[in-house]
């Protein structure tokens, strides 16, 4: 080949990995969906900005429920992937190199999780406040935080556009959510 002609450059296909190459060897009892450890008052991790990862973030999440009963850890899991699907779609999380937090705060009451994103894509703070058609089956989009306001204890946010934290309380007798009559109609 003559030196002034490059060589075609090759396609570059995909590479798959075990989601386990996500997970630091020090916490992979986050991720095992066994209550061991029961007595923990928080737990926090970092997620890769990528859909490809809420497999692990629905583990991490079950994990921390692991001690409640199905219909908590079904609840749990729900609204907090609710949460992190949220950063991903509305802030540079969910970017090339994005990444978010999940912390799970345990007390006698019930578990308060709080997902901290990178925020950005809106230019003012503002409190989020959950669509008023969210929760109809038609709707399209607005559905994530309109089942936190439903389902969850409480919820609330920090207003700010960078950095945004967005957090919810599940109590374990699920109180203050419409779980218990939306099961028992």
């Amino acid at each position: 080949m003559p030196s002034n002609v490059s060589a075609p450059v090759p396609e570059l296909g995909q590479a798959t990995v075990p989601l386990s190459c996500f997970i630091r060897s020090a916490h992979r009892h986050y991720f095992s969906g066994r209550p061991e450890r029961p007595g923990y008052r928080m737990r926090h991790y970092e997620f890769a900005g990528t859909p490809a990862v809420m497999p692990l973030v629905r583990a991490f999440l079950d994990t921390c429920a692991a001690d409640q009963s199905s219909d908590y850890r079904y609840l749990f899991t729900l609204l907090g992937s609710e949460l992190a699907t949220n950063a991903l779609r509305h802030s540079l999380s969910g970017r090339p190199g994005g990444s978010y937090v999940l912390k799970v705060e345990r007390n006698r009451e019930g578990l308060r999780l709080t997902c901290r994103d990178l925020g950005g894509l809106c230019e003012r703070d503002a409190r989020l406040t959950p669509s008023p058609h969210g929760l109809d089956l038609g709707a399209e989009s607005g559905r994530g935080l309109a089942l936190v306001d439903a389902l969850a204890s409480a919820w609330g946010d920090n207003g700010n556009a960078q950095y945004r934290s967005v957090w919810f309380h599940l109590a374990y007798d699920l109180d203050g959510s419409s779980w218990n009559t939306l099961t028992t109609s």
